[in-house]
């Protein structure tokens, strides 16, 4: 049983992190609305339960997710909580053209402020402006762990630009803990051998349905002391519910991947588990992973959650994953009753 409210000590950056922590993706409407209240409800669900690490992003809604954050947050004490956000891309004023702002279908990934854009830049003022841009939005003083985001297509602008104002600010104690957030762990590995990461966000590829990340990212972390924030462990869908119109990366999951995870639910259900709870707890069995972050779009959701985080799973469960090949027979798995 894994203790959700756990602080975790990023280093010696004086910067801790609950083992649960609070995305906030869908606060940015991603998809679909969330209204003020339901996102304010979640916040405020998450603190009274005692969740202290909160992430977000100028992506997330083009500002709308940290505005909803930073007023969630703004009555409670500041030194009691973990506030992290991204640096890479601005916020500006235009029409939405890249394939990360508008689906295949032509909607919208995000619901929000139909009148901005993301205009990208990994350079050193573009690192900075986008972290004052960001305190303004979150009504905050400060920001704890600053990622840089999506760098893909960026590599070389932010290590020579964004990475240097990172390290900068952290020199300076203007954030305590720097590293970068991306759904890839070849480039995080990379990242890792140009710059002093404290920690990375990982998101969709250290999960129960797949593990790519574990034969030589997790290592190198645990080599160069960068912890790991790990997002996605629901693969955008598929291992919270994988009938229906199951999704994986916010696609139509292909038949194969809806057969793994149904096989890895029966096991579940054989041994009397919810298939989230298998989801959120299994990551933790490696020592590099030191949060695991949830995007939620109600105080229910953050409710149920957080119970699926406590909820006893016995090893014999892990140990039927891995004789049916659905796990690595080497994979590390959480300690079990």
């Amino acid at each position: 049983m894994a203790d959700p409210n756990e602080k975790v000590a990023i280093g010696s950056t004086g910067v801790t992190v609950t083992r649960l922590g609070l995305g906030s993706t869908p606060f940015g409407n991603l998809l679909s609305e969330v209204s003020t209240k339901s996102a304010a409800e979640a916040i405020e669900t998450a603190w009274d339960l005692g969740i202290r690490y909160y992430d977000t992003a100028p992506f997330y809604g083009y500002g709308l997710a940290e505005e909803r954050i930073g007023a969630g947050l703004r009555t409670h004490d500041r030194a009691a909580f973990t506030l992290s956000s991204k640096v890479g891309r601005l916020v500006r004023p235009g029409k939405r053209t890249a394939p990360d702002e508008v689906q295949p279908n032509g909607e919208p990934f995000y619901y929000a402020k139909p009148d901005m854009m993301l205009v990208s830049d990994y350079s050193y003022d573009g690192a900075m402006r986008s972290i004052e841009e960001s305190l303004i939005r979150l009504g905050q003083d400060r920001i704890d762990i600053a990622y840089i985001h999506d760098p893909d297509l960026h590599f070389d602008d932010a290590v020579n630009g964004a990475c240097k104002a990172l390290v900068e600010l952290r020199d300076q104690g203007v954030v305590k803990a720097i590293g970068a957030g991306m759904n890839q762990w070849e480039m995080l590995g990379d990242f890792l051998d140009h710059v002093d990461f404290n920690i990375v966000l990982l998101a969709g590829r250290y999960s129960l349905l797949e593990q790519p990340a574990l034969a030589s990212f997790l290592p190198k972390c645990m080599e160069t002391g960068c912890r790991i924030a790990l997002g996605g462990v629901f693969n955008s869908g598929l291992l919270a519910d994988p009938r229906g119109n199951a999704t994986y990366n916010y696609q139509p999951a292909a038949a194969e991947l809806v057969d793994r995870a149904l096989k890895i639910e029966a096991i579940c259900n054989d041994h009397n588990v919810p298939l989230k709870a298998a989801a959120l707890q299994f990551p933790l069995g490696h020592p590099a992973i030191a949060s695991v972050l949830i995007g939620v779009r109600s105080a229910a959701e953050v409710m149920e959650n957080h119970t699926n985080f406590r909820i006893e799973i016995p090893a014999a469960l892990w140990e039927s994953l891995k004789s049916e090949g659905l796990l690595g027979m080497d994979c590390p798995v959480p300690s079990a009753i």
